[in-house]
Order: C-alpha cells, then sequence, then structure tokens
C-alpha cells in the first residue's frame, strides 16, 4: 500500500491521507469542494460538485491513473433536493464514463459543506 498526497488537491484535514493505493485499486478519501489554493469552501452546489470532482481528479492522476478508471463513487449531498444540480455536473464530468455510484443526504458533512465525493478507480 501506497499513501497519495497532492498539492493540486485539499490537504487532510485530520488523521487521514487523500488516497491509498494498492497494486490495483486507489481509494480516496472523501473530498470536500475546497480549494487547493485558496482553501475556500465553495457552497453553490453546481459549482462545489465540479471543486470535488476536480480534486478526486488531482489525487487519482497523483497516483498514476485517470478519470476514466474511477469505478465506483460514494456522493454525500448535504440536501437531497440538491440531487438534480449535483447529477448535472457529475455527467458532464465524466461524459460517456459511467462510474458505479452510491448519492444520499447526510447531515453535518465537515466544514458545513454542501457536498462531499469519495472514489475508487484502477491503478
Amino acid at each position: 500500500m501506497k499513501a497519495i498526497n497532492t498539492e493540486k488537491a485539499p490537504a487532510a484535514v485530520g488523521a487521514y491521507v487523500q488516497a491509498i493505493a494498492t497494486d490495483n485499486l486507489i481509494f480516496t478519501s472523501g473530498q470536500l469542494p475546497l480549494d487547493p489554493a485558496t482553501g475556500e469552501l465553495e457552497s453553490d452546489i453546481k459549482k462545489a460538485t465540479k471543486r470535488a470532482l476536480e480534486n478526486i481528479k488531482a489525487i487519482v492522476e497523483e497516483a498514476g491513473s485517470s478519470v476514466d478508471k474511477i469505478i465506483k463513487c460514494n456522493v454525500f449531498l448535504d440536501k437531497i433536493e440538491d440531487f438534480a444540480a449535483f447529477n448535472e455536473v457529475y455527467e458532464e464530468f465524466f461524459g460517456d464514463h459511467k462510474p458505479a455510484r452510491s448519492a444520499l443526504e447526510v447531515a453535518n458533512i465537515p466544514k458545513g459543506a454542501v457536498i462531499e465525493i469519495e472514489a475508487i478507480a484502477l491503478s
């Protein structure tokens, strides 16, 4: 196993790494919509979704993989009413590639974020 960290995604804010890579899989930690350069939290659901996905992209690329090798995403929404707006951005981001996915409403995402996304990718 190898810890993955990149400056192109927000630094971990706790006792974890951005991702763990095994021989054939990469497991990202949940990504909040934080800008890695400024630390600013995006609160508009569409912009927040894009930012969280861009953070995941940076992490899987640091691990030597790519977005088209993401096989599963878990999505945590602050409000399920944001699902349609989130899904629009998610669909645009992945294009024809369709990873397996779970999406659900949760309470109290860290830092008051509107979304958190984690992914599993092939190495």
